[in-house]
């Protein structure tokens, strides 16, 4: 069993949901943060603490259920092409720059409204991460697993470090970019073999 975890499939998987976590986990955390700072200083670390539970939350269910689908022939070559579409927004947005966070519209109005912000937010910024996850992974469950609890760790612990990596280090995010886009196109490629050839 230890030699099939060091297999040179399983280490290319390996380091795919690694670059992937590494680009994609800091947002969720990002937008937390954000959230709180609208808040006084008492409600921030309850804030916080919901915001990245509901995240945790939100990132298994998608993540069984994301997995499960991708089983599915058809719904691979859709996922794929998500995944082409996220490569895309990630380089408008990451590499060109073209992110503005203070555009985020927050209601301070009330803690539970901030709450429903994160975990909308979560929800949206969640499906990329979960998606090139669990495309990378396949049927290897035991890195899925490990790409699922990475991305929650950077998510809860990292999540500002990264980003500052991320700007200051551009092979970082071209390395992400690069780990989506080769398994958009397995996935697609996939699909097509199944269903065409």
């Amino acid at each position: 069993m230890p030699i099939d975890l060091f297999s040179p499939e399983q280490l290319t998987i390996l380091t795919q949901i690694i670059l992937i976590d590494l680009v994609l986990a800091g947002d969720n955390a990002i937008i937390i943060g954000m959230v709180a700072s609208k808040f006084p200083l008492e409600q921030r670390k309850k804030i916080i603490f919901w915001g990245i539970g509901g995240a945790v939350v939100l990132r298994i269910i998608l993540t069984l259920f994301t997995a499960y689908l991708l089983q599915i022939t058809g719904l691979r070559f859709l996922g794929g092409l998500l995944l082409l579409y996220i490569v895309y927004k990630l380089y408008v947005d990451v590499i060109k720059g073209t992110v503005h966070e203070d555009n985020i519209k927050v209601d301070n109005s009330s803690f539970l409204k901030a709450i429903w912000t994160i975990l909308l937010a979560d929800f949206t910024m969640s499906l990329d991460n979960v998606l090139g996850v669990a495309g990378a992974a396949g049927n290897h469950y035991g890195l899925l697993v490990f790409g699922l609890i990475l991305s929650i760790v950077l998510m809860a612990t990292a999540a500002t470090l990264i980003s500052n990596w991320i700007k200051k280090y551009k092979w970082i995010a071209w390395a992400g970019l690069l780990a989506i886009l080769i398994v958009a196109i397995e996935l697609i490629y996939t699909d097509i073999q199944i269903l065409f050839l």
